[in-house]
């Protein structure tokens, strides 16, 4: 296949998640990356679900991290009907680097991003049932990724709902051990330890 052909999507939130991808679509090989030119964000993306969500936005001189995502041509429209809401922009390969210094393949590179952020409220907040799915993934790539998805999101100052016994996101993953994820959140959301010691009811 030329590389013309090739298609790629950066997923840097739920899409880093392994078993959230495969919810949406077949995709192929998966890259740890450093996306520059982006600032992640806690944003309101949508009051559908009554939760924020992570998004973009294009900024010079930044970057965060995510994955890079072999994806055939036909599987796009499932991944932008799952990402409704965020525009799907084609970005110069060059933005990217990968965590082992691996040479990253060629080919027509999308991310979804978003032009504006609306901060995270009390109707819309930040939910644990989403954030758990996108920290699992994370560690699916090792501690450095967890610890550049952690430092390279803003917004974690705002609300924060331990949702996990009614769950608001629509992937939720309730199998999840949330242990792991707790020590995560304590370190950077607005939180207390004692709302996050409430588990997923099965």
């Amino acid at each position: 296949m030329s590389a013309q052909n090739r298609h790629f999507i950066v997923g840097y939130g739920s899409l880093i998640n392994s078993s959230s991808r495969a919810k949406t679509g077949e995709t192929g090989h998966v890259w740890s990356i450093k996306i520059a030119g982006f600032e992640r964000h806690w944003s309101i993306m949508s009051s559908e679900f009554g939760m924020s969500s992570v998004a973009v936005i294009p900024k010079l001189g930044a970057y965060c991290n995510g994955v890079l995502i072999e994806i055939s041509e036909e599987e796009i429209p499932a991944f932008d009907k799952r990402e409704q809401g965020y525009k799907r922009t084609q970005i110069d390969p060059q933005q990217l680097s990968a965590y082992d210094d691996e040479v990253l393949p060629t080919g027509t590179v999308w991310i979804y991003h978003s032009h504006e952020i609306t901060s995270p409220n009390v109707t819309c907040p930040i939910t644990l049932s989403y954030a758990d799915v996108i920290l699992a993934g994370c560690l699916e790539h090792g501690a450095t990724f967890v610890e550049d998805f952690l430092q390279h999101t803003r917004g974690w100052e705002n609300t924060v709902l331990n949702d996990r016994r009614a769950p608001r996101y629509p992937r939720v993953q309730p199998e999840l051990d949330v242990t792991k994820l707790n020590a995560l959140f304590e370190n950077v959301a607005n939180i207390t330890q004692e709302e996050l010691s409430i588990t997923y009811e099965f």
